[in-house]
């Protein structure tokens, strides 16, 4: 649960200049700490944005969710059909990423750190423009290094 009175910090914007490029498709997977092409370890994390609106965060192992989880907008709600995705659990799924972010990275966060930055159903708007903004903001959370294409240029 949030404390009263202290800042929320995934709503902070960021400057859009930060990232390489919007409205981008990529599938890209974390496995032994590092970024690659396939999992080199049991226990892993992948990353799919799609134009920018949609992030499908996977990971293994899944601990208490499903090891399924969407940024920006769940598709079910942006495609406005039912049948586009299954519903998710943000509760359960905070839980399983803060699970998998101790035993992948060894990284303490808070389930309620990292709830509100999902996809919740029903949503009219995302916590941010473009969903590689909540990707980075996640990501930091659990001490995640972001892939070379979302990584700011130098």
């Amino acid at each position: 649960m949030r404390t009263p009175g202290r800042p929320r910090p995934y709503r902070r914007r960021r400057p859009v200049e930060r990232w390489v490029a919007m409205g981008r498709f990529s599938v890209d997977l974390f496995s032994d700490g590092r970024w690659s092409d396939e999992a080199t370890a049991p226990t892993w994390l992948s990353l799919e944005i799609h134009d920018s609106d949609i992030a499908v965060v996977r990971y293994a192992p899944a601990g208490p969710g499903t090891g399924l989880v969407y940024l920006g907008y769940q598709p079910r709600d942006y495609f406005d059909d039912p049948g586009a995705s299954a519903p998710v659990d943000v509760v359960a799924e905070a839980r399983g990423l803060a699970t998998w972010a101790l035993t992948a990275v060894g990284t303490v966060v808070e389930p309620e750190e990292v709830e509100p930055l999902l996809a919740r159903e029903g949503i009219e708007s995302a916590v941010d423009l473009f969903v590689e903004e909540t990707v980075t903001t996640l990501f930091a959370l659990l001490g995640v290094p972001l892939p070379a294409e979302l990584a700011p240029a130098d």
